[in-house]
């Protein structure tokens, strides 16, 4: 499914897409690989604004809840750059079967 040429070239915009989802949809138009990682990317970023929000919200147990939360964010983010480094098409855990982009 995914051509072996499009994961070596386009490594870096997949990598990037954790960090900054859009700049591999403009950059990377025709790479699905990168595509696959600026949707895991875009996924998580919007995983991480409902969880800060959600926790945010409720008092003291939420507080209590929201660093470790980020915590497991940046854990999720760096399990899915690494991936993308070694160039695989693994699904994040927890979120990674939600497709949000086509």
């Amino acid at each position: 499914m995914y051509d072996s040429s499009d994961i070596q070239s386009n490594k870096g915009m997949a990598i990037i897409g954790y960090i900054i989802f859009f700049i591999p949809l403009i950059a990377a138009k025709d790479s699905k690989f990168a595509w696959y990682h600026a949707n895991q990317g875009l996924t998580l970023l919007l995983a991480a604004v409902i969880v800060n929000v959600v926790l945010g919200i409720i008092p003291f147990i939420g507080w209590i809840l929201l660093p470790l939360a980020n915590l497991a964010v940046f854990v999720l983010a760096i399990l899915g750059i690494v991936a993308a480094a070694q160039g695989q098409v693994k699904p994040l855990p927890f979120i990674g079967g939600y497709t949000l982009l086509n």
